[in-house]
């Protein structure tokens, strides 16, 4: 049985078409339509059911679904326990949006620099969710932003960056007070239904600062372009670069303390490929420890 196509029949099951499985695994339609069929054919059995554009799993297909995913995690797991002299294999790894285009490419260029026989799946994906997967077995390891939740005894986290609340202004207001800015000036809101966005709703309460708000959304990098067109300030964690080019803005610190945004690593502790998170861990440390010295 040839595993790409179960890992086909996964896409399509967790999507629920055969287009939008054909577009992740950049294939077209028709392929993966046939390797379904041939999959159905090995396996005696219908696992998708076809009405117009849309699929459903089959009654068979749930019973064989959780079962291929484990499959497909074991065969990964091979080339990781066949080397077990040496650190090879492949690490699935998630990250947060800031992570991915900030500290991770960082990260990455250690590691396959000092370690080149690792491959790294990178799978995006909010905080929240990314938890989820690594509990689960779905991913070895995540950079993510601190869960207000203690963890499951089966994972671990360890701190990467610590990213303080600013308030984020055009330059033409670096001069004035930054709760003024946040009380008379219109907000562009950092989502209050993300971590980072509540750590900035959290500290306007405890000031009592009621914002005129215009804008709210999860997209740091969006947000300043939009201060830096005057659509107003926002209130946000002092991500990692890089930022936006051609912005002219300032990052006012705040008078009151504040609890930071921290990003770091969960992991699996119950991992096969816990050999290959230990290298994420120590060239995480590394590279953090040398962003901080070019920054001081």
């Amino acid at each position: 049985m040839e595993t790409q196509f179960l890992h086909t029949f996964i896409t399509v099951a967790d999507h629920g078409s055969m287009a939008a499985a054909a577009r992740l695994l950049n294939i077209t339609p028709a392929a993966v339509a046939q390797q379904i069929r041939t999959l159905e054919r090995e396996i005696g059995a219908t696992l998708i059911a076809r009405v117009g554009r849309t699929v459903s799993v089959t009654e068979e297909g749930s019973r064989i679904l959780q079962r291929s995913r484990d499959l497909l995690r074991n065969v990964a797991d091979l080339r990781s326990v066949a080397n077990e002299s040496g650190v090879s294999g492949e690490l699935r790894l998630g990250a947060c949006p800031t992570a991915l285009a900030g500290m991770l490419p960082d990260i990455l260029a250690r590691m396959v620099d000092t370690f080149p026989r690792i491959n790294v799946f990178i799978k995006p994906g909010y905080s929240v969710d990314l938890y989820r997967d690594v509990e689960a077995g779905d991913l070895d390891a995540a950079v993510v932003l601190q869960a207000p939740f203690p963890l499951p005894k089966t994972c671990e986290w360890q701190l990467l960056r610590e990213e303080p609340l600013v308030v984020l202004a055009p330059r033409s207001m670096a001069a004035r007070d930054p709760h003024d800015l946040l009380a008379s000036e219109p907000l562009i809101r950092y989502d209050r239904n993300q971590w980072g966005g509540r750590q900035a709703d959290d500290y306007l309460r405890a000031n009592g600062i009621v914002p005129r708000e215009r804008f709210e959304l999860n997209a740091l990098n969006a947000i300043a372009v939009m201060v830096d067109r005057g659509l107003g300030v926002s209130l946000v964690p002092d991500w990692a670069k890089p930022w936006p080019e051609g912005l002219d803005l300032v990052r006012l610190p705040l008078p009151q303390p504040s609890e930071p945004r921290r990003i770091g690593i969960v992991w699996s502790r119950s991992s096969v490929r816990v050999r290959l998170v230990t290298v994420l861990l120590q060239e995480g440390r590394k590279a953090m420890a040398s962003a901080s010295a070019l920054a001081r």
